[in-house]
């Protein structure tokens, strides 16, 4: 075990990063999978309610279609349990958004509930991996049906339009699965080969080596979630397992890895052709399988504590700021609050400037498609289905981008009821979004997270206590095939979790001082020894055996 002490020094001064928040990325690979889904899940039930006449219900009809963005990365087993669980935790927030709107009058009450939903909510979806996009769609549906006119005579009706709407959501996200079954665990499989072959160009110690290293982890985690969430093994699954692992021997083992291969195996994944079989000399195959690493919920909840409180302090305060400056949907302050809470304080300002400047700019936006959208109901429903696209394609490239679209959509959606006057509905928009941005953020700061240093110090033990465990067991004469997988296996997910908690400790503030020289001398001591493990199960060329136990010492 490591036995370097913390470094002394003070902690560093922090800083709201500006440069890059903006900057766009590269598009999602599968951008398409989402957008063309919520506009087919969209699509029918308003175009229904626009023949009979009642496009005042098309709020409710859309909390069901709307969960058609969620889980599109999963295998489609594991989507089919996934959107059950998002219609229902839909249709739980709306139920109590409902019954609360119809049985009081007081805004502050309203507000207050609308928070508590939102924390729950935030905490539920992070704790349970759910997104994206996450919590902040549901918070939307139920902020909104908060205020919506409502009486408990009506309340059964409105749940079973969202009901049969996500259930139309459910149908239209599975139907790919009738094309191509094993679709997204080959995807998530070459995202891993592709992000350890760009590992393996920095030879492990170029430019960038860190961050790709992390990616590249991060990656292959994903690949295993997806392999392991499917149903009992098959064929497939079997040699895409092979082909993660090799992934992660090359991460353990940059410099022995042939980069251009595993790009060749990724882009053999695309389409339905065969999985390429990666040969595993002298280990075991049966015994290559993915640790399940995932926690129970219980255990992740509690990290999440500080993230709960920003969240329902900073969504009350916002609806409660709004309340006082007299505009008419508070809701909107408060799920711009509920938008901002990421991992810690500098993501949480990043997210800030995005959801600002977004919106500003889809006000704008707004403004320019309204006499368009005054045309007819459905030029107005044409309208909302073309920005809920837009809003899927753009917002990977990066979130201001998406809000360009997610913003006058919002805003259209509210004329469903009727048509309103659109300098008001700009200027309350754009109030919400500064009041909900800087109050929320102020929550943040002052919710602080003095248990981010704790878990960091945590992780390095757990880092620590797998690498001597596969080294004791390359030190013995004959470890077994089992036992050097599951070990290998093991420090791989140390290292990972330790790199994820350490780097969203640093973008906490009022903190100790991190033990950075620790995490550094854990990393590297703990790769070496994932390289020396992965060369005696024959998965790496054979070095002398005197440098191979070399390797795996600290």
């Amino acid at each position: 075990m490591s036995s370097a002490p913390p470094t002394p020094s003070a902690p560093p001064a922090r800083r709201l990063p500006l440069a890059g928040v903006l900057r766009l990325g590269r598009p999602s690979e599968i951008w398409f999978k989402p957008a063309l889904s919520v506009v087919a899940a969209i699509a029918p039930p308003a175009f229904t309610l626009l023949a009979l006449g009642r496009l005042d219900l098309v709020m409710y009809a859309m909390a069901g279609s709307l969960c058609a963005l969620y889980a599109h990365n999963r295998p489609y087993a594991a989507r089919a349990r996934v959107l059950v669980w998002v219609v229902l935790g839909m249709l739980g927030g709306v139920a109590v958004a409902l019954v609360s709107a119809s049985l009081t009058g007081s805004a502050v009450v309203l507000v207050t509930v609308g928070a508590l939903l939102a924390a729950a909510q935030k905490v539920l979806c992070d704790a349970t991996r759910v997104g994206p996009p996450g919590n902040v769609v549901l918070t939307f549906v139920s902020s909104a049906s908060l205020f919506a006119p409502q009486t408990l005579a009506q309340v059964p009706g409105h749940l079973a339009l969202a009901a049969a709407t996500g259930t139309w959501a459910w149908l239209v996200c599975m139907a790919p699965a009738l094309v191509r079954p094993h679709g997204p665990e080959r995807r998530a499989t070459a995202t891993a080969l592709k992000a350890a072959a760009a590992y393996a160009d920095t030879g492990g110690t170029g430019e960038g080596h860190a961050r790709a290293r992390a990616a590249g982890y991060a990656a292959v985690q994903a690949a295993w979630q997806s392999l392991l969430s499917t149903s009992a093994p098959s064929r497939t699954r079997r040699a895409l397992e092979r082909l993660v692992v090799r992934a992660e021997v090359a991460l353990a083992a940059p410099t022995d890895t042939d980069a251009g291969r595993l790009r060749t195996w990724a882009g053999s994944l695309r389409g339905t052709g065969p999985v390429p079989e990666a040969g595993l000399p002298r280990a075991a195959v049966d015994e290559l399988l993915g640790v399940d690493a995932a926690r129970p919920l219980w255990a992740r909840l509690g990290p999440l504590t500080p993230l709960a409180a920003r969240t329902a302090l900073g969504c009350a305060l916002a609806g409660y700021a709004s309340l006082a400056l007299g505009i008419g949907r508070p809701y909107w302050a408060l799920v711009t609050a509920a938008s901002l809470y990421q991992a810690n304080i500098a993501l949480t300002w990043s997210r800030a400037v995005q959801r600002v400047v977004g919106n500003v700019v889809g006000v704008l936006v707004f403004l320019a498609v309204v006499p368009l959208a005054h045309l007819g109901s459905p030029a107005l429903v044409l309208c909302c289905l073309a920005f809920s696209f837009g809003a899927e394609v753009l917002i990977s490239r990066n979130y201001w981008l998406g809000s360009v679209c997610v913003t006058p959509m919002a805003l259209l959606i509210t004329e469903f009821a009727g048509y309103q006057e659109a300098g008001t509905l700009m200027t309350e928009r754009v109030v919400d979004t500064v009041v909900g941005a800087l109050v929320g953020f102020v929550a943040a700061v002052a919710v602080t997270n003095r248990r981010a240093g704790d878990r960091v110090e945590r992780a390095l033990t757990t880092a620590d206590r797998a690498r001597e465990h596969a080294a004791r067991l390359l030190a013995g004469p004959d470890p077994g095939a089992a036992a050097l997988e599951s070990a290998r296996r093991g420090l791989a997910i140390a290292l990972s979790d330790l790199r994820a908690t350490a780097d969203a400790a640093a973008g906490e503030w009022w903190q100790r001082a991190l033990p950075q020289e620790r995490v550094v001398l854990a990393e590297q001591s703990g790769h070496r020894t994932l390289a020396a493990t992965a060369r005696r199960q024959g998965l790496l060329p054979d070095r002398d055996p005197a440098t191979e136990t070399e390797d795996a010492r600290p």
